[in-house]
């Protein structure tokens, strides 16, 4: 065999190896449901199994999925924006362990958040606004004025606990659902 041939051959075998490798990671790390809009999909790591078992025993988890409040919902372009940034810093943070025992949400997710709030309960949202005056003491007339909507409703949909180690209803509940 001729050193070229070896090189060849060698590069091919790299080569092979690092799609094998890629391969792998994919499915390992379930890369394909987070495409998806699925629940069962924020908990392909262990640290958001509160947060599902919380929303699954909640009325949110009759009529909206995680990514109907988390995401944004106007057009796919910002959708998976967001869903890369998101799982970016999910990944880094799980990987790095960088996380507490309890997820924080960022500034940008909670802006998302309040919107989609807001967009679902849009009859409500008006009704907050024309009556902030006596019943929500806001900073300035838009829906919030610097609050969210959680400031009041902070069980809603995630309940009272919200860790890895102090939820109720939150053992094993990856392995009761089924493979999806």
């Amino acid at each position: 065999m001729t050193k070229e041939a070896a090189l060849k051959y060698a590069a091919m075998v790299i080569v092979a190896v690092a799609i094998g490798m890629g391969l792998h990671l994919v499915g390992e790390s379930k890369a394909i449901s987070y495409m998806s809009s699925k629940p069962e999909a924020c908990i392909n790591c262990h640290v958001m199994e509160s947060y599902y078992a919380t929303w699954q025993h909640s009325s949110h988890a009759q009529r909206a999925v995680c990514v109907e409040c988390h995401l944004p919902v106007d057009n796919y372009i910002d959708k998976y924006a967001s869903k890369t940034l998101d799982g970016w810093n999910h990944s880094t943070a799980f990987t790095l362990n960088t996380y507490g025992k309890r997820m924080l949400i960022s500034d940008d997710g909670a802006r998302r958040v309040q919107e989609n709030c807001i967009r679902c309960h849009s009859a409500l949202s008006q009704t907050i606004v024309k009556t902030t005056d006596r019943y929500h003491a806001f900073d300035n007339e838009t829906l919030g004025g610097g609050r969210k909507c959680w400031d009041c409703h902070r069980n809603v949909p995630h309940g009272k606990v919200r860790s890895i180690n102090a939820t109720p209803d939150n053992l094993g509940v990856k392995w009761h659902l089924k493979k999806y």
